[in-house]
């Protein structure tokens, strides 16, 4: 009988037991794929950015300048890396409990690992998600300011897409950072 595919009991101090771990490969999972579809969006919106894109906006005074075209761009930027370092630390984690894994196949979900550094590693995924968030906002207002108007000249079509925007994605933000740090105390 092979006793290495049984769950064994948790360890004490620092290490996660085998049916632990098989929650937090999901979580990683899940952020990995989130993130991806997010790394992708940013990604397709640098690649057909373009100067003196076409624009809604019938009033000149109201046309974005070309310092809310570089603002967007660097949002992007910054908004890419924050997703590709996420993701990049998840699939870490992910390989490390894998690789410290047990030798039989059936448990390539389940090891022993230590929760301290689980914990520092989805804390600073998490992190990475949020940074991600935050400049894909900031570059989504700069795309509705380039299409609609600028929101210092008070378009109303501006306004009724960025209002939602920064009332409802902060809104998630926060739920998000509080679950994550009611995970990670916890």
């Amino acid at each position: 009988m092979d006793t290495r595919s049984e769950e064994f009991p948790d360890e004490p101090g620092n290490s996660l037991s085998k049916r632990t771990t098989n929650i937090h490969v999901s979580a990683l999972d899940g952020l990995i794929n989130v993130n991806s579809l997010f790394t992708l969006a940013v990604f397709v919106g640098l690649t057909i950015t373009t100067p003196g894109a076409a624009t809604l906006v019938d009033d000149s005074a109201c046309i974005a300048g070309e310092d809310i075209a570089r603002n967007l761009l660097t949002f992007q930027v910054v908004s890419f890396s924050s997703f590709l370092f996420s993701s990049l630390v998840a699939q870490g984690l992910k390989q490390a409990i894998v690789l410290i894994n047990s030798k039989t196949l059936r448990d390539v979900f389940k090891a022993p690992i230590n929760k301290h550094f689980l914990r520092f590693g989805m804390l600073l995924s998490a992190f990475g998600s949020v940074f991600g968030c935050i400049f894909l906002m900031l570059a989504l207002m700069d795309v509705i300011q380039i299409k609609l108007g600028t929101l210092s000249c008070g378009s109303i079509w501006s306004l009724r897409a960025v209002v939602p925007l920064f009332m409802l994605v902060p809104t998630a933000l926060i739920i998000y950072i509080h679950i994550v740090l009611y995970a990670f105390f916890h």
